[in-house]
This record gives structure tokens, sequence and C-alpha cells, in this order.
């Protein structure tokens, strides 16, 4: 039988997923087992009152009605043993998801999400949720941290999370959580499992220091920066990188979750489940079934177009980086690729879909608290501008869903918010001590699940990524959106009045304004010192890169993540009791003659074919 790490609730380090305990032959006495190898009542049945079987020849058979029962009471742990005391959590991430194009934020959308729709309909919707750093590994791990970038010093693709700094898994987990990850995080390092006890597969980017900026050489294009192939050769595919991935993720995802309820109830930790898939990121492609749902749908053009000389000196940078400056996109181009970015988000809503499912035939839907959000977003043409790496809104929001109706009705929350307060939300959804968390920028969410008391409404966001050469910070609050940096500049937007960011009020001449601009300006400089912070960015740039450079040379360490090997104790293998394996593996729980609720119906009891 598989291995495990010993103590309650233990899981299989082969695995990396939930396994049985104890399970022996001897865990039932022989004077126990009836005459057919099953244990039971003198009858040979020990169901609860009011269940019925079928009767055949003297011994009583299952029928779907108490089976569906059991497989209730086995999921819920209420069969024998006390109800959990937490409710698990399902956190699903999608990766470059915009939240303004969705249904749940605009209904004029055409993307089909409808398993996002029913969640928000039933859940808690954050409509103005943002990102603390529009770029992938930044923004997780103020996400997995609660603290801003400059803090952690999360500054780019290339940053190295210490493992000294503890993130939402290290807070679940010391709550009595199993955390698990399966998908996308960005860890970069030595470090692949920042408090995850364990990690179902690999991630589909680098672990190395290879894509660390350059501020010393601001002009030069690095070859693994974004280029407008992406939308060149959008359309649709058979088979693509991301969706080997995504598909991957999913299965283990799947599989943990029936190896959990599979697992001892009486041991079994309640679990914390992250399932981070990839799409609709690019490149843009999807397959034919999802490219075809949106045939014959008028796909929207990008709403504004800003030549190139127009832009702001930041999104300048930003169409250098990405090779768009000289290589505008015709707009044949644009709606195949915002045609394929829908079918991914379609696609992203099918694996929701699938989980939600699978939730619900396992009995773990009234129990599993779902969250849903996103790293950043994608501008998608808007503005002339594509991916993210900008603090306009398709790039900087995020969907963000808590969803919960056994204990939290459906509503909407307008005041903006942040991905950095996912971590104390969690703890408080834990029923967790709030007061063990460390200092952090972050602030719970859970007063908006509860009650209607109006919240912080702010949000505070660094880049220092690639396309600038300089921190660009930018606050949230209210109706405006503040940005300012040492080479910009400043921005200051009112997005009740001009929700396309049109008009840049700071260079207005009306006193309100300037009111309102001189506030946010000296709000900024107690809050970031831009040229301490300027200056530590470049430094560790400066390191990396000498590191990174030295690590070419000679023997290579590679950090990616390589999960465990899963074969070893998986299907059916010569080692591995064959009868007690399959009846082991079976959901919901029988005994050996396909009977409920008997003492051998359990997946640690006697062998189902003990005696034949």
């Amino acid at each position: 039988m598989p291995k495990t790490a010993g103590g309650e609730g233990s899981v299989s380090l082969e695995v990396h997923a939930p396994t049985a305990q104890n399970l022996s032959v001897n865990s039932i006495s022989p004077s126990s087992v009836n005459g057919n190898g099953d244990a039971g009542a003198a009858n040979g049945f020990s169901g609860r009152s009011g269940q019925s079987g079928r009767q055949l020849d003297g011994e009583q058979f299952v029928t779907s009605q108490t089976l569906l029962e059991n497989a209730r009471n086995f999921a819920s742990n209420i069969a024998g043993t006390e109800a959990p005391k937490k409710p698990n959590i399902l956190y699903i991430m999608a990766d470059q998801m915009a939240a303004p194009l969705l249904k749940m934020n605009n209904p004029d959308s055409v993307i089909k999400t409808p398993n996002l729709d029913e969640l928000a309909k039933t859940g808690v919707v954050f409509s103005s949720a943002y990102c603390n750093s529009p770029l992938c590994a930044p923004s997780r791990f103020t996400m997995c941290t609660g603290q801003l970038p400059s803090k952690i010093a999360g500054y780019d693709n290339a940053s190295v999370l210490s493992s000294e700094i503890p993130t939402y898994a290290h807070y679940l987990r010391r709550e009595g959580y199993e955390t698990a990850l399966a998908g996308k995080m960005h860890f970069i390092g030595k470090d692949q499992l920042h408090g995850f006890e364990h990690r179902l597969t690999s991630d589909i980017y680098p672990g190395d220091l290879g894509w660390t900026v350059n501020w010393d050489k601001p002009e030069e294009r690095q070859e693994w920066y974004h280029n407008m192939s992406s939308v060149m050769q959008a359309g649709p595919c058979v088979r693509s990188n991301q969706l080997d991935y995504d598909e991957d993720v999913m299965y283990k995802s799947k599989q943990y979750l029936y190896d959990w309820v599979r697992s001892d109830p009486k041991t079994r930790r309640p679990f914390a489940l992250t399932v981070s898939l990839t799409h609709p990121h690019d490149p843009y492609t999807m397959t034919q079934e999802y490219w075809d749902q949106y045939e014959g749908i008028d796909i929207p053009l990008p709403k504004i177009n800003i030549a190139r000389e127009d832009q702001d000196l930041h999104s300048q940078r930003l169409m250098k980086t990405v090779d768009l400056w000289n290589n505008p996109i015709p707009d044949e181009a644009a709606i195949r690729a915002r045609r394929a970015y829908f079918g991914a988000c379609t696609f992203v809503d099918n694996q929701i879909g699938e989980l939600r499912k699978l939730l619900k035939n396992c009995h773990l839907d009234k129990d599993t608290i779902i969250v849903f959000s996103g790293d950043h977003g994608d501008m998608l043409g808007e503005r002339g501008l594509w991916y993210k790496m900008s603090w306009f809104e398709n790039s900087a929001r995020v969907p963000m869903i808590i969803n919960y109706p056994p204990k939290f009705a459906p509503k909407r929350v307008t005041e903006s918010v942040s991905t950095m307060d996912l971590l104390p939300t969690f703890v408080d959804l834990a029923g967790g001590d709030a007061s063990a968390i460390l200092p952090i920028d972050g602030v719970s969410l859970y007063d908006y699940l509860v009650s209607d008391k109006p919240g912080l409404d702010e949000v505070f966001g660094e880049y220092m990524g690639e396309g600038t050469i300089t921190p660009v910070m930018m606050i949230r609050r209210g109706a405006w959106k503040y940005t300012t940096s040492l080479a910009d500049p400043p921005q200051l937007f009112n997005l009740v009045e001009d929700p396309q960011e049109l008009n840049n009020l700071a260079a207005s001449p009306k006193p309100e304004h300037a009111q309102v601009l001189s506030a946010f300006e000296g709000e900024a400089r107690k809050k970031w010192d831009l040229q301490k912070i300027h200056q530590e960015v470049l430094m560790a740039q400066r390191r990396r890169r000498l590191c990174w450079g030295a690590l070419q040379i000679g023997q290579k360490d590679v950090w990616d993540y390589q999960p465990p090997g899963t074969e070893k104790d998986k299907y059916i293998r010569s080692h591995l009791d064959l009868d007690e394996l399959e009846r082991r593996a079976r959901y919901p729980v029988v005994d050996g003659l396909g009977r409920v609720n008997t003492a051998a119906a359990t997946h640690h009891g006697v062998a189902g074919a003990y005696g034949e």
C-alpha cells in the first residue's frame, strides 16, 4: 500500500494526494465477519433507521436511495463522526482574464460564461476588484502574501519570493487545512511550494532568473518579451501548450478531490485547493469546438483607439516592449485574437463547471466555499494596447466572486478591493485567528460577505516589470484612479464620469481637480520613497542578471518544479491487493456485497473479497 508521511490525516508523499490511513485486513476481527466475508450486525446489515434495501436470499442489498444517502453522509462526515468544523475552500484562478469584458460585469458582453454567471448569481461579486501589479509573478506574490511587491521584492517575472514570507497557504495550514496547488503560480527559485503541502503539477513557466528585467538597457527588447505574433497568428487550433497544461491541471485537481472524498473522514483535514488555470492568457488560440461557439457572433473591435503619438509615455514604452510600435494590427487579426480569447474564457468557464459538478456529485457542494479570481487582465487592443503591464482598467481589473450560499447571501460589492485582500479573507473564511496574521497590506473582505457596512474602497498598486524604466504606482479610491512615477507625468481619472479613462484631470485647470491631485500626490510621497524603491529594484535586477549569467556556465541546476512520481501506487500493481484496491478506489463506499452502512462498508476496513 502507499507510503505515508505518518500522523493523522497524512498524505502519500509519492502521489501528493489524500490517501487512506491504516488500511489493513486486520482492522476487523474474524469474529465480526460473516460467512460471506462481510462485517456487520448479526443479520449482515447495520443500516440507519428508515433505510430500505432489497431482500435477496436472506441478504440485504443496496438500493439507489440508500447508496445516495450513504454517499452524502460519507462526504459530509456525519456517518458516525462529528460534522466538519471548517468548510473546504476551492480557489479557482484564471490567467489574464479581463473583468470588464465578462457578462458578470457587463450585461452586453458576448462572452459565454454560464457557470461564472451562475456563481455570480448565487454568490458575492466584487465588481471593482483589482490586481496589485499587472504582471503574472508580482501579482501572484502579492495575492499569496497580502503584501505589496516592493515589500517582498516581487518586482518582475524573475523575482524570487523569500521562503520566510508567509502565504495564505501557510496560514490555512496552521488552521488545520490540507493545502494543495494545481497549476500556475509562477514561483521563482528553489522553494516551489511556499506553504502548499502538495503541488500537483509543474508550473507552465520557468522557475529561474532568466526573465529578469534590465533597466540598465531600457531600449533593448528581450527575446522572452511579448510580441505581436500571438495576435497575428490567432485562430483555431487542435492543440496548444496552454491546452496541454490546463488539461493536466484539471485532471490532477479532480483526482485530488476524488482522493480526498475517499479518504478517512475521521482523520482527514478540510482541503484548501487552489486550481490555477493558464487560459485565457495568450497565445490567442483555442480548439475548433470553442471557436465555433462564436460563429455568427459579432466580435466587437476595441472601443477606443489612440494613435501611438498621442499615447502617454508609459503606453508608448509598452507598445515598443511588445513590438507593436511599428507593427500596427489590422482589424481582421484583432477580431481573430478577440474571438479566440472569448473562446478561451468559455473554456475556463467549462472547467469551473466541471469542478462544480464534481463537488455536487461527491456531495461536497454544501461544505465548500468557491472563490474565483485572476492575476490581471488583458488590454486586448483597447487604446491600441495588448496584454497587460498597464494600470488601465482592462489590464488591472480582475474578476472576483466568493460563493457560499449556505452562509453568504448573493450581493454585489461596488467598492474597490484587490487580490491582496484574499489572504486575510481566507483566514476569516476558515474561522481562523486573524490576530495571528503578521503585518500585511491586505484587508479582509469578510465584512462585505456578512454585512452591508461600507468598506475601505481603496486599492494600492505597484508596477516594476518590463515596459517601464522606474516604478509606476497607482491608488484607486472612490471615483478616482491616480498613477505616478519618477519618469512620467501623473494621471488622474474620474472613473464614474470617464470610465474609458480618456480625460487626464491631472492637467485640469479646475481647482477641485487640482485639490484632488494634490491630496493624492501628498499621500503617494508619504507611502512610497520612489527613489529608494527604484534603486532597490535596479540592484535586484543586477544581482539576478549576474547570477543568471554565471549559472549558464557548466552544470545547470534546474529549479522548475517536478511533481513526485505518481505511478508507483496508482491503478493495479502487483504489490497492491487487487480486491482491496478496487473496493477502496470506489466511491460511494460499499461492502463486499454492495451494501452501505455496514462495518465493512469503508475504505479503511477489511478487504471486500476477504475469505473468498
